[in-house]
């Protein structure tokens, strides 16, 4: 069983940047991290194929930055410009099956316990 670990997540001011850690043993075809708010269905952020290319959601286009460590089997996202509405727990979500990448969490085998994330106005 691929085990998937989140770290990264605190308290930010709006317009804060963070940056997310997803550690995973195995291998990983595509990763991706997800987010779910209070009260909100899960909402993919972003993925990453096993070729770097990656996707991102209209929603934080331009403000995250979506890489990955093979060395260290670390994904990691970069978030910058953080506004209120970012506020959610945030899933890394891993599969090593060749598939199309997606952004839809039900795709992947293995999902984190995710790592919070708060910005304040």
């Amino acid at each position: 069983e691929v085990q998937v670990v989140e770290s990264g997540g605190g308290s930010v001011q709006a317009g804060g940047s963070l940056r997310l850690s997803c550690e995973h043993s195995g291998s990983a075809y595509n990763m991706a991290w997800f987010r779910q708010a209070p009260g909100k269905g899960r909402e993919g952020v972003a993925g990453m194929r096993h070729d770097r290319r990656a996707t991102y959601a209209d929603s934080v286009k331009g403000r995250v930055t979506i890489s990955k460590d093979n060395a260290k089997n670390t994904l990691h996202l970069q978030m910058y410009s953080l506004k209120p509405e970012d506020t959610a727990m945030y899933y890394c979500a891993v599969d090593e099956r060749v598939l199309s990448l997606t952004l839809i969490a039900e795709m992947y085998k293995y999902l984190g316990q995710g790592t919070q994330v708060t910005v304040s106005s």
